[in-house]
């Protein structure tokens, strides 16, 4: 693929990273002295950033190098409690590829992360972005991590009219082709920060904007329009019927969900499996975690995936004597914020509480 960069575009690394001086983010996971971060936060941070926003994802980062200052000490964590301080921040297969990637690096790797993007993507939960963000901001070597802010803003600049996801590619090498040799990782951060306060999705601050002069999309008045999007369709629905069973010493019955699909080797609030229709009678006895008198409790539980919608109907019992069998245990009701179960499971519990 032949790229023509235009003169004033060419431009745009040096006056980016000149604005990048005075208006770069302070973030706890950033060194704006010259020197390189550890490779630890910036992968650290990179995987909390997955889907999530920096404002949420400080007081996490934060947590985790409290208890877990290096890549050795993560790795020694029991995976629970990981799950415990990742509750919140979702999608939970992050924290568990996060657990992978710290045991590999530790015995495998004598705790030193890789300082190129074709073995880092070999590791539990580094995709190409993350390569070459840990690349570029830890190492300080070209790298191009493409997330919506660099798309955002390489769409902007170039006046890509081409509807996302169709045009990654060719932003993909505008953004590689002016990526500068001169601190590539202060750019790097630079761009994003751009995206994130000033390039933003809606209503761009462009009079603010540091490479306003270059900006075609500007010069034609289309910063509002892109980068253009194809259409999205409607999730789909999904619906399931949860179980809460509490005992008489105030504790919750849970179980170990399977260790692979959504909430992997999560414990959960036991219930039937997420389907397009509605459950079944026959889905819903065979889901039973005990024989009981089940109660319905009004009201559904909604949560939002990225790919589906589910709906979650609440059925609660209260017994006297606490049942065992393999895969299920119990929990104090009081202290259920410390199950590492995920924020659809806090849900479901707190709706079957009313």
């Amino acid at each position: 693929m032949k790229i023509k960069i235009s003169d004033p575009i060419g431009k745009v690394p040096e006056k980016l990273l000149s604005w990048y001086d005075k208006h770069g983010r302070t973030l706890p996971w950033r060194l704006k002295d010259g020197s390189r971060p550890d490779p630890y936060k910036v992968w650290l941070s990179e995987i909390m950033l997955q889907q999530t926003q920096v404002v949420t994802a400080i007081p996490y980062f934060e947590k985790f190098l409290t208890l877990w200052p290096c890549v050795t000490k993560l790795a020694e964590a029991d995976l629970d409690d990981i799950f415990v301080e990742w509750a919140g921040l979702g999608y939970y297969a992050r924290a568990r590829n996060l657990h992978k990637c710290a045991k590999i690096i530790a015995t495998s790797l004598d705790g030193v992360f890789p300082d190129n993007e074709l073995e880092l993507v070999k590791l539990p939960g580094i995709g190409a972005y993350t390569a070459a963000a840990i690349v570029a901001i830890a190492f300080d070597f070209k790298a191009t991590p493409m997330d919506g802010n660099f798309d955002r803003v390489m769409a902007r600049l170039h006046a890509i009219e081409t509807p996302l996801p169709n045009a990654k590619p060719v932003l993909k090498a505008l953004a590689t082709k002016i990526t500068p040799d001169l601190r590539p990782g202060d750019y790097v951060q630079a761009v994003m920060d751009l995206g994130a306060t000033i390039c933003t999705p809606r209503n761009p601050q462009c009079l603010s904007c540091p490479v306003n002069a270059c900006c075609l999309s500007l010069k034609k008045g289309q910063t509002t329009i892109i980068p253009r999007k194809k259409t999205k369709q409607g999730k789909p629905v999904r619906y399931g019927m949860a179980f809460l069973c509490i005992n008489d010493k105030k504790e919750v019955l849970l179980r170990r969900r399977p260790n692979s699909g959504l909430f992997s080797g999560m414990m959960e609030i036991p219930g039937t499996p997420w389907t397009d229709c509605l459950p079944t009678l026959l889905q819903i006895e065979a889901s039973k975690p005990t024989i009981a008198t089940w109660s319905d409790i009004q009201g559904t539980v909604f949560h939002f995936f990225t790919h589906f919608k589910l709906e979650i109907k609440v059925v609660r019992a209260d017994i006297k004597k606490s049942i065992k069998s393999n895969g299920l245990s119990w929990h104090p009701l009081e202290s259920i914020d410390k199950a590492g179960l995920p924020s659809l499971m806090l849900k479901i519990i707190k709706h079957g509480l009313k």
